[in-house]
């Protein structure tokens, strides 16, 4: 599935009603049915409850006053409020506030304080909100009256359930930058947004439905809209299949390259996730004095020890014996518990320019490119970087409240103008090539943010560099990896830990073979 930016939703909307000819009006039928319909599977029936619809002058309030006739139709008691201008309203909305007016509802105007003063009882009295005030074009500060009503609606705590998009979270980034709708359930319409899964529009979301509404089929998969969903049915065709006469092999030998002196679990956890994706052959490099025990612990894992800092690091003169190393390879892993001594930085540094194998970056090998992200245009390959939000703002300079407002802006323009692909987590792992194809995982969960979990996520990519269709390792690793943590925390909930995302990886794996 696609995931849409306000600008694409309102262009295939357009193109639905001019080229396909699909009445503006018949689209918001649907989209208030289904409003109503999600409304009353959500409160569990609607019959003699009370419900509080809000609309706004645009066609969102139109979609509300639909919503309203078809409740109402089902037993609901209904009350009205028009948050705007009557004089502003939409032709079509216009049209379907008439209808419900004639149906003997009355549509409230909040103009004067006594106005204000209904909403407030209201609102104290309702089963349930309909929050159809602003839609997918908003953008920037929600003002008043607007926000005065969305203020009050938050404050009563009632169910509500927004249309399209919650009011004053945008579209296109998922900010609130003042007030917003706490919604439970959200039915959006045609496409999901980017502003669904990104906080804090993740959070105001709640439940997200989304409904075609009647828009021709070819207009939401059009090639012009760079933003996927990553569910099984896009990940599944990535899984190259296994040939009878597969050997370990032609599954994948990867080189970990990773770990320090006090920091023996990151490249424990990246290498076992190579292996428990399915590759055939890992190799652990490690500084020389954490070998043995490291060759203890992995039984499955090989080892090779390097020289070392006196604090415990990979040094600088393990350059030449790495390089050599990496040619029996098909791809390195670098990072996780790597340290940030100088001499390693500098390690990591020589290493990715002058290898000739894909990389995959993660922790402290982004950390070593802070400031120096150009350096990724002349790798051999085009690099994979796993950066939590704190490590893409140190490498591109930025703040991280900066990334957060304009996330997919951001890092489309970083992966285009360094040449690598960024796989950015966050609440909504995205993956991001220098194409400016964005993919958005529907899988993951908060008990995801545990110690680890990012280098088991770093080696489960590594392990489908093989396995996966040129190039999009990163799609199946991030997939497998979060519906990993989600089978975890069935069983553990915020108590799971990185190895329980690891030891997962197989059961989550086997979904896509």
């Amino acid at each position: 599935m696609k995931i849409a930016l306000a600008d694409e939703m309102k262009k295939i909307d357009k193109r639905a009603i001019e080229e396909y000819g699909v009445p503006e009006i018949l689209l918001m039928e649907n989209a208030g049915r289904e409003v109503a319909s999600a409304f009353e599977e959500h409160l569990g029936g609607v019959a003699g409850k009370r419900i509080c619809v809000l609309a706004g002058s645009g066609n969102n309030g139109g979609d509300a006053f639909v919503a309203a006739r078809h409740l109402m139709n089902h037993g609901a008691q209904i009350s009205i409020f028009l948050v705007g201008s009557p004089a502003h309203l939409t032709k079509s909305a216009a049209l379907n506030r008439d209808i419900v007016i004639k149906m003997g509802l009355v549509v409230q105007v909040l103009e004067t304080e006594r106005d204000w003063d209904k909403l407030q009882v209201t609102l104290r009295f309702v089963d349930g909100v309909v929050d159809g005030i602003m839609g997918t074009g908003f953008q920037g500060e929600l003002r008043e009256p607007a926000a005065r009503v969305v203020r009050m609606v938050n404050s009563h705590g009632k169910s509500v359930v927004a249309v399209d998009i919650p009011t004053g979270i945008e579209a296109d980034t998922g900010r609130a930058v003042t007030e917003a709708i706490q919604a439970d359930l959200t039915v959006t319409f045609g496409l999901p947004k980017f502003g669904h899964m990104i906080c804090p529009g993740e959070m105001a979301t709640g439940k997200l439905l989304v409904d075609d509404i009647g828009i021709p089929k070819a207009l939401l998969e059009d090639d012009s809209i760079c933003q996927t969903y990553l569910d099984e049915p896009t990940v599944a065709p990535i899984l190259l299949p296994r040939p009878l006469d597969v050997h370990k092999g032609s599954c994948g030998r990867i080189l970990v390259i990773a770990g320090s002196r006090g920091m023996t679990g990151a490249a424990a956890l990246a290498s076992l996730a190579v292996l428990r994706s399915g590759a055939g052959i890992v190799v652990l490099a490690l500084p020389e004095s954490l070998q043995q025990m490291m060759a203890g612990k992995l039984t499955e894992v090989m080892t090779k020890a390097l020289p070392e800092t006196s604090d415990g690091a990979i040094d600088l003169a393990a350059l030449k014996e790495a390089l050599a190393l990496a040619e029996d390879f098909d791809a390195v892993l670098m990072g996780p518990g790597l340290g940030r001594a100088q001499e390693t930085q500098k390690f990591v540094q020589d290493f990715c320019t002058a290898v000739k194998k894909p990389l995959i970056l993660d922790a402290d090998a982004i950390h070593a490119f802070g400031g120096k992200a150009e350096a990724f245009k002349d790798f051999a390959f085009v690099p994979v970087l796993t950066p939590h939000l704190g490590e893409l703002a140190h490498l591109l300079g930025l703040k991280v409240r900066d990334l957060r407002s304009s996330l997919l802006e951001t890092v489309r323009k970083a992966a285009r103008e360094h040449h690598a692909v960024f796989v950015v987590k966050s609440e909504c792992t995205m993956v991001v090539y220098p194409d400016g194809q964005a993919f958005l995982t529907s899988k993951g969960n908060a008990g995801m943010a545990t110690a680890g979990a990012g280098d088991v996520l770093a080696g489960t990519i590594a392990g489908f560099m093989k396995q996966a269709t040129a190039g999009l390792a990163p799609l199946v690793g991030v997939y497998v990896h979060g519906l990993a943590g989600d089978l975890a925390a069935k069983e553990k909930g915020y108590g799971l830990i990185a190895s329980d995302i690891l030891d997962n990886l197989p059961r989550a794996l086997r979904t896509l073979i």
